[in-house]
């Protein structure tokens, strides 16, 4: 019986879809334990690149169960799509994906809330993705959701109406223009909601409860990253679920003493979508240069992303924080080129050089500091093999795993499956 964890270490984006997908061969379950459609987990195999928005990232393999748990919100439209845009590739939906009871929905008034909402707060905007996630976590634990078990009852549609119309109100209290035909979203949300019916929806804590006493292996995928948690993240500019390890305990009903690998996945060089602060932000040629390379924009928003230096100060409180056990180094062929790279080891926070993450990371506050790497040349695209990557190259990953003191596996050298090198 083996229980592990894989998640995000910085603001979100690092390629988590791409190696859940490259390791699900190993596990009979991948479980996904938080957030909802506004994460986009890409993968791209056989020359042709896939988008999930909820499907956990197993989905294209023939052996693996795919769990949808708790801590997820599902819009049942966003969803209908996605399962939709599966059909071409024979996958047997039914038989390979299965939705918690206890899942929250995300109504069309939660969409229509979440604009609101961010429509109201003029130039002190989160930068929120307005796909309802936060306002479905605010009636999650406000206590009025409704969730996917629900579905089940006989009186859901009332139960929908009481909470639409409340949430109706709340629209208007904020008093800002918002042009939509509810009853337009509300058709197509109660047709999808009959698709999700056709699914086999289960009680997840103890479907995973009996797969790891049967002896199943079991990936728990998470979506966003660790400095966009609601707890330990750069709030408030970060998400409303747990995108840290202990997520994955709450979000599955998963005991922490059972899990065992925590695989934390970072990129070469940071990027950050949308509002909040970002020591390492480059404003030069260099990051635009990242962001072109990198092909940095949203999987599911197509928001372009900032781009900087890696931040080791931020990533080494994401492995604490996470008790990461082992790394892996994603779009490392993004920084060939660069006849110098840096790396931030310390912030000089309010005049005093500091190497932990402290409670605010306003620019007024911290400069980072830098530690400088020689760059290097090659193409890394076509490389299979450790070995074959630059001396420079290696340098700059053996003093990541220096100063973090956890071995870097994985080292990603291209979106494709195949371009990952086993380290």
């Amino acid at each position: 019986m083996t229980v592990d964890l894989l998640l995000g270490l910085q603001w979100g984006d690092e390629g988590k879809g791409k190696i859940v997908d490259v390791l699900t061969s190993n596990y009979d379950i991948i479980a996904r334990f938080q957030g909802g459609p506004n994460a986009g987990h890409t993968l791209e195999f056989d020359g042709i690149k896939h988008v999930l928005r909820t499907i956990p990232s197993g989905i294209f393999h023939k052996s693996a169960v795919n769990v949808i748990g708790n801590g997820v919100v599902i819009d049942p439209v966003v969803f209908q799509k996605e399962i939709e845009g599966l059909a071409k590739f024979n996958i047997d939906i039914k038989k390979k994906l299965i939705i918690s009871r206890k899942a929250h929905l995300i109504l069309p008034t939660h969409r229509l809330l979440d604009a609101a909402s961010e429509a109201s707060k003029g130039k002190a905007k989160i930068g929120s993705t307005l796909k309802g996630i936060g306002p479905t976590y605010m009636d999650k634990t406000g206590r009025n959701g409704l969730r996917v078990g629900d579905i089940e009852l006989v009186d859901f549609k009332e139960r929908y109406r009481a909470l639409a119309d409340k949430h109706e109100a709340m629209i208007a209290f904020y008093g800002v223009e918002l042009q939509y035909n509810l009853e337009e979203l509300e058709t197509e949300f109660f047709e999808s909601i009959e698709e999700i019916k056709k699914l086999d929806f289960i009680d997840s804590e103890e479907y995973m409860y009996q797969a790891q006493k049967a002896g199943k292996s079991i990936l728990c995928e998470g979506a966003q990253g660790s400095l966009l948690d609601v707890d330990f993240g750069t709030y408030p500019f970060v998400t409303s679920s747990n995108t840290t390890a202990a997520g994955a305990c709450t979000g599955l009903g998963i005991a922490p003493n059972r899990i065992k690998e925590v695989y934390g996945i970072f990129k070469a060089y940071t990027t950050r979508v949308g509002s909040g602060p970002f020591p390492t932000e480059l404003f030069d040629e260099v990051g635009a240069a990242m962001a072109k390379v990198g092909n940095e924009f949203g999987s599911v928003t197509g928001r372009a992303r900032r781009c900087g230096w890696l931040d080791l100060v931020a990533l080494k409180y994401a492995v604490q924080v996470n008790g990461v056990t082992q790394l892996m180094m994603m779009k490392g062929d993004v920084l060939s080129g660069f006849d110098t790279l840096k790396i931030c080891t310390e912030y000089n926070y309010k005049g005093k050089n500091i190497a932990h993450f402290p409670y605010n990371v306003e620019e007024e506050n911290v400069t980072p500091i830098y530690k400088e790497f020689k760059g290097w040349k090659q193409d890394l695209t076509g490389m299979t093999t450790y070995e074959e990557l630059p001396i420079e190259l290696k340098e700059y990953i053996e003093f990541i795993e220096k100063e973090l003191e956890v071995p870097i596996k994985i080292v990603s050298v291209g979106p494709d499956r195949k371009q990952t090198i086993m380290k």
